[in-house]
């Protein structure tokens, strides 16, 4: 017996659900983060913080379908609190040196190639592509990579073992978010051809419109 294709979610408007509330708790971590990184320097609350916020993001994704309860603001949130995420961690890093600027200048040039690529896609009538699970896990790696590199950082005795394996996540998260971004500029290119060739009229939005992760 041939097995069904998964039933599509149907993604509704509503706010008070139990995976949007995750997804606000996660950004409230955001802050919490950025003080205890550049205010009293307690990078081992930090760390907790970081860790906890990076390694939850699959949570409110696998809530929202296990309740029945996928929203538009969901899939709004959970890639909108990823990259909160990634852009303070990438701020107070470099603001203390835990991080080199290429590596910062990697992961922003990389954000700002899919902004204009989402621009372009708006202008020929559509909307941001679907989340890749290339990209989605590049943001998961990158997150974990994060916890460890500040982890070497305070602790220096330790930091002969912890760093490169810090180093060794974020070159993997690095390609990987860069091989999804390849992925997103060759599917813009395609939707761009298609709305040349078809007339305006007949153009119509991708149905997915979760932010390209």
């Amino acid at each position: 017996m041939s097995q069904q294709p998964a039933p599509t979610p149907v993604v509704s408007r509503r706010i008070a659900t139990v995976p949007n509330v995750i997804s606000f708790v996660r950004l409230l971590g955001v802050p919490l983060f950025l003080y205890l990184l550049l205010g009293p320097r307690h990078d081992v609350a930090a760390v907790v913080v970081l860790a906890v916020g990076g390694t939850t993001d699959w949570v409110d994704g696998y809530v929202a379908r296990r309740l029945g309860q996928v929203s538009r603001l969901g899939e709004l949130l959970d890639p909108f609190a990823d990259r909160l995420y990634i852009l303070a961690t990438l701020i107070g890093f470099t603001v203390r040196d835990v991080v080199p600027w290429w590596l910062t200048a990697a992961l922003l040039l990389r954000e700002l190639v899919l902004g204009v690529a989402l621009l372009v896609l708006r202008r020929f009538g559509y909307g941001p592509p679907p989340v890749h699970y290339v990209g989605k896990t590049g943001t998961f790696v990158l997150l974990l990579a994060f916890p460890v590199m500040l982890l070497a950082d305070a602790a220096p005795d330790a930091s002969a073992v912890i760093e490169p394996i810090g180093w060794g996540l974020a070159w993997w998260a690095l390609g990987l978010y860069w091989a999804a971004a390849a992925l997103y500029l060759a599917q813009t290119a395609r939707l761009v051809r298609a709305a040349r060739r078809a007339p305006r009229a007949g153009r119509v939005s991708t149905p997915d419109e979760a932010v390209a992760g």
